[in-house]
């Protein structure tokens, strides 16, 4: 298929493009790129000129048809991406560089690793080209300071470094089913203190009288997303770095359009939600992403948010669970130090060279806090405990 030739448009938001079209590139992707979390995204005002991410993803067309894409955004500051670059806009800005606007190919508020440019496997390498070639002639025409390619995959690093850009290493803690068949199973792969760690905190939430249910799709209830909303405002409200992103209309879009994605856990004592979280799911992989207390109840967190999603991967068989950014505390449960990634093309070439001077010893940093966590597991070695 000749891409090369065909037309390439910047668009105001993928609302604007047919559900089937967008949804047929992702494929069996990452579920935040889908359709209807981008575009319920946009409609329910979580992304716009009011936020300061304003939708413009590319669309590449031939004979008409849809047939690659990139989510972009043009952003007038650096909330909620969680590949943080203040320093760097600080360092612009004394160096007398407008670092605001710049572009960013990512999801917003998701620090999830994905696909970041959409196309058939087969022409993937091609779109790729083409369309870092398209972010680079937008910087220079509309005077963009950079582009950034958040939570991006290694093929996409291999690529865009070889042009120039620049890579970017970080890294989350997740979980990995190991062939668990059962929960003790998980417990039994631990260290003794661990293992033992997380039987306390269990019992002692159950002492407290807390039961937790996971619900997964037709089983979420229609109606639950106000409470939904709910438990995300406790934890924004509540933390001095809580920034309410999402609006109570976009978990109502979400919770009508996306239902079959979602896993609901809740906690409930004496019948009442005393906790929850808002997982989601696709394919083998389970990704935390809001969590909310009514109450404050001695190791709620731990057990909402990490051992009732494990014991949900395992009964249903999958592979990996993605609790989102930060808590050197999962790496105490079981969690690995696993490697993210991103590119980032800068175009004043003196600012361009400082950063790829920060970003060669910061790698090296990552590298040793990876490795670190992996001597320093909480899970069994070979030899025993």
């Amino acid at each position: 298929m000749p891409i090369v030739a065909a037309a390439i448009e910047v668009l105001d938001g993928v609302a604007s493009v047919p559900r089937d079209d967008w949804n047929a590139l992702v494929a069996d992707e990452s579920p935040f790129l889908e359709w209807e979390w981008l575009a319920s995204l946009e409609q329910a005002g979580c992304v716009g000129e009011r936020t300061g991410w304003l939708p413009r993803p590319l669309v590449v067309r031939e004979n008409g048809r849809i047939v690659a894409a990139c989510p972009l955004y043009e952003k007038h500051h650096s909330e909620g991406e969680f590949v943080f670059d203040w320093g760097w806009a600080d360092a612009a800005q004394r160096a007398g560089i407008d670092y605001y606007p710049k572009l960013l190919v990512g999801i917003p508020f998701t620090p999830v690793t994905g696909a970041r440019f959409l196309a058939a496997p087969a022409d993937l390498p091609r779109v790729r080209d083409l369309l870092a070639g398209v972010l680079e002639e937008l910087c220079g025409e509309q005077q963009f300071s950079s582009v950034h390619v958040n939570f991006c995959r290694p093929p996409d690093v291999e690529a865009l470094t070889a042009r120039g850009w620049l890579h970017r290493v970080g890294y989350q803690y997740q979980w990995r089913n190991e062939g668990f068949r059962t929960f003790d199973d998980y417990l039994g792969a631990l260290r003794a203190k661990r293992r033992n760690q997380v039987r306390r905190e269990r019992r002692a939430l159950a002492e407290q009288g807390v039961d937790i249910r996971a619900l997964v799709g037709a089983d979420v209830p229609a109606d639950a997303a106000p409470l939904a909303y709910k438990l995300y405002r406790a934890t924004v409200d509540s933390n001095p770095w809580g920034q309410r992103y999402l609006t109570r209309r976009v978990f109502e879009i979400v919770f009508e359009r996306w239902r079959d994605r979602l896993c609901l856990v809740l906690a409930r004592r004496g019948g009442e939600v005393v906790a929850g979280t808002v997982n989601v799911q696709k394919g083998d992989v389970l990704y935390g992403r809001y969590w909310g207390a009514f109450e404050d109840l001695r190791f709620l967190h731990f057990n909402v948010c990490y051992y009732a999603a494990i014991e949900h991967c395992i009964a249903a068989g999958l592979a990996r669970f993605e609790p989102g950014a930060g808590g050197e505390f999962k790496h105490l449960r079981g969690f690995d130090a696993t490697a993210t990634h991103s590119v980032h093309w800068i175009r004043d070439r003196r600012f361009r060279d400082a950063v790829r001077d920060y970003l060669k010893r910061e790698r090296a940093a990552v590298a040793d806090q990876i490795e670190w966590y992996a001597e320093s597991t909480s899970r069994k070695r070979d030899s025993g405990e």
